[in-house]
Order: C-alpha cells, then structure tokens, then sequence
C-alpha cells in the first residue's frame, strides 16, 4: 500500500488512530520502530531543530530537504505542517508537487497569514486568512496533486483566534466544499469543550484531525467518543530531545567527564544499527570487489 493510501486509510477510519512528530530523518526512523503507523512532520519542531523561530524563517525549501531525509529513512506516511502554505495558492501548489515528488502523503494547512505564527503565541491578535482566498488555495492543491490519495488536510484557526464556534463551523464547512479530505480543529483549551462543541454541530460530515497539546490530560477515548479519526501527538519529541541534552551537557561542563555519562546514553552501537550500518557492510560485501591482501591493483 502506498504511504498516500496509508494515510488516506487513517483519515477515513472509525477506529481513532494517531500520529507522531518527528523533525529529522533519525527521530522519524524512531517513531516508525516505536510502531506508529504516520507521523506528523512539526513545523514548530522542524524550524527549532535548525535553531529558527516558528515564524516561516526556514523556508520552504529548507523544510523539503529535511523532510526528504525523514522520507527516506521511513515505509509510514507523513503528514507535513505546511502552515499556510508558504504563500499564495500558487506557492501552495508548487508544494504539492514537490511533496509527491518526495513520497510525502499530505499536508495541513492553517487559515493564517504568511509569514505564520505559532498559535500558542499571542493568539487573539493573528488574523486569520479570508475564506475565499483560502478555498482557492485548497482547489489549487487539489488540482495539482497526481496522486488521487494525496491528503489535503485544511486547519481551522478560529478557536485559536477567540472566533468562536460559529465561525469555526462556517470555515470547515466551506473547506469541506473546496476539497479538502479532512479538517484539523484547532484549541487551546485545557479541556476539550470546543472540540465537544464542533463535534456535535459537524456531524460527522468529513474527517477531524485534533492536535491535544493543550487538553492532553483527557482520555484519548473520550476522543474515540467524539468521533475524531486521527489524533496528532505534535511536538513532545523534540521537547523530550531538548530536555535530554540539556541534561547531559550540563552533566559534562560540571564534571569535565565522561565516566558518569557513557551508561546512560544511548550506545553507539545503537546508533549505528538506527543509520543502517549493518545494511551498508552487506552491500559492500556484495558490490565491492573482492581485493587480496598485497595483491597489485595497477591496470
């Protein structure tokens, strides 16, 4: 199955499924052996692994790289953070195409104005997009994309803004009708009385994708209950690297060695096995000539 229709496949289920951030090619390989089944390629995470600022610093090519990295190391989708699409619908169009190109299942795109910013900073003053112009940007994906199961997945701003439910309905509904095959409901609340809310006025009418970094204290079946059908855990794995180095370098400056660290981080070996090295010695066993010792290579 292609990693488009494996994505399309989660996205259309009634069993709740959930997908994981990665932001390099090492910690996508990660959460693919930890067995999720996608993974959510972060923007947040992305821009602050390359030491940038999640305002569309790192442009839209530099995100292309690292996600080819992530591509080729993994066999599971992966849905990108496309923040609004790095422009207009023709900037959002030509990502699509260079998606593909990258075996890239989907993208979500958030009803903001570029240059973005993180929705958890000074929400209620960022201006969302206007609905016109961001439906055009949704058909124009649509019509760029040569794989019919490539995922267009539109972000829904408006209970991040203080819009409220209403408008956040108006919005989704006219995503919907522009094409996209999901909606990402967006909130910042502690718990999930907007989702609640939208779940029971959408009615099931196409699928919701919830990001709960900020409800992550409710059950994940009260989301099954709900009907959502894909699940975003969105940023705790480069939260967790962050703390991790944090620690282990201020281990290293206070003792001026190693002694302490090497049985607490990961082997090398381990390392090793998660670049493939093993991979890479039979292929040089079968590609390489065969050279005896002393033997003379000259023509």
């Amino acid at each position: 199955m292609r990693k488009t229709q494996q994505l399309m496949a989660m996205l259309k289920s009634t069993s709740l499924d959930f997908i994981m951030e990665a932001h390099n090619g090492l910690s996508a390989k990660i959460v693919e052996e930890t067995g999720f089944k996608g993974i959510w390629a972060s923007g947040l995470s992305i821009s602050a692994s390359l030491g940038v600022r999640d305002n569309n610093e790192a442009s839209w090519t530099q995100v292309l790289d690292v996600l080819e990295f992530m591509s080729d190391a993994t066999s599971i989708p992966i849905l990108l953070d496309g923040d609004t699409g790095y422009g207009n619908f023709n900037n959002a169009r030509r990502l699509v195409k260079k998606l593909e190109q990258r075996g890239i299942a989907g993208v979500c795109i958030e009803d903001k104005l570029f240059p973005k910013t993180n929705s958890f900073i000074n929400a209620s003053a960022q201006p969302l997009a206007d609905i016109h112009e961001f439906c055009g940007k949704i058909r124009a994906m649509k019509d760029m994309q040569t794989d019919d199961d490539f995922a267009v997945v539109a972000r829904v701003e408006a209970f991040i803004t203080g819009w409220g439910l209403e408008e956040a309905l108006r919005r989704a509904e006219a995503y919907r009708q522009a094409g996209a095959d999901a909606i990402l409901m967006h909130s910042k609340r502690a718990d999930t009385l907007e989702i609640e809310a939208f779940m029971q006025e959408w009615g099931g009418r196409s699928p919701v994708v919830i990001v709960p970094t900020k409800y992550y204290t409710t059950p994940t079946v009260k989301f099954q209950e709900l009907g959502v059908n894909l699940v975003i855990w969105a940023n705790h794995n480069l939260r967790a690297s962050i703390d991790a180095m944090k620690k282990i370098s201020g281990q290293i400056m206070r003792e001026h060695s190693l002694a302490h660290v090497e049985g607490v981080v990961t082997p090398l070996e381990e390392v090793f096995r998660l670049q493939g090295a093993d991979e890479l010695e039979m292929a040089e066993k079968k590609y390489l000539p065969a050279v005896e010792p002393g033997a003379d290579d000259r023509l």
